[in-house]
């Protein structure tokens, strides 16, 4: 093991050990540590601030509560990032029916037969700096990662806003590396023509 996987791995340690012993202060370090990161994850997924904080709540005491069955195998933060998810999802399946989840290939850019997105995409990336675009940028681009289907809305803040990396998602999310990248990748490219839309019309 390198000195930067033992960084990776251990450095949740403390927190674990802390839990694990029923430490009086455990809950609130592992609020402080995870909080924002798990309600901005629940949050993406359901599009609910009511829900993502009940995800958030829920995820963070079952962590609490069922420490036992954290293993080490993996990161702590990817053990979390499951549980959340899984209770993010169980909101947004007590309100939403899978016929109104978006099908990702209805909105994706168009892709040959050897799966290579062939449609071009004007450079804007010039503008991106321009002082009155950015704001409204800023609400067209999460405008975009919140009409992603949830799945694939979870992979992308996941790999772009949290930090993880794709293994860490796929052990998170109990889905196989290439499902990630897949998600992750057509995610992106699924963002960028909504933006590349909005910059045609800036």
């Amino acid at each position: 093991m390198t000195v930067m996987d033992r960084t990776k791995t251990d450095a949740d340690a403390a927190l674990v050990e802390a839990l694990r012993r029923e430490d009086p202060q455990a809950p609130e370090l592992l609020v402080e540590t995870y909080g924002d990161r798990v309600y901005r994850l629940a949050l993406r997924i359901t599009g609910s601030n009511e829900d993502a904080e009940e995800a958030a709540q829920d995820a963070l005491w079952t962590a609490a509560r069922k420490i036992s069955t954290f293993k080490g195998e993996s990161a702590f933060g990817s053990w979390l990032y499951r549980i959340a998810a899984n209770a993010a999802y169980q909101k947004l399946r007590a309100r939403r029916s899978k016929a109104h989840e978006i099908a990702i290939d209805d909105v994706l850019p168009s892709f040959d037969d050897d799966g290579r997105h062939f449609e071009p995409m004007a450079d804007w990336s010039d503008r991106v700096d321009e002082q009155a675009l950015q704001g409204e940028l800023r609400r067209v681009l999460g405008d975009a990662i919140d009409g992603l289907p949830p799945d694939y809305r979870t992979a992308l803040v996941l790999h772009d806003v949290e930090g993880l990396s794709n293994p860490d998602i796929a052990e998170a999310l109990g889905i196989s590396l290439p499902a990630v990248k897949s998600r992750v990748h057509r995610s992106r490219l699924f963002v960028r023509k909504r933006l590349a839309e909005y910059m045609k019309t800036a």
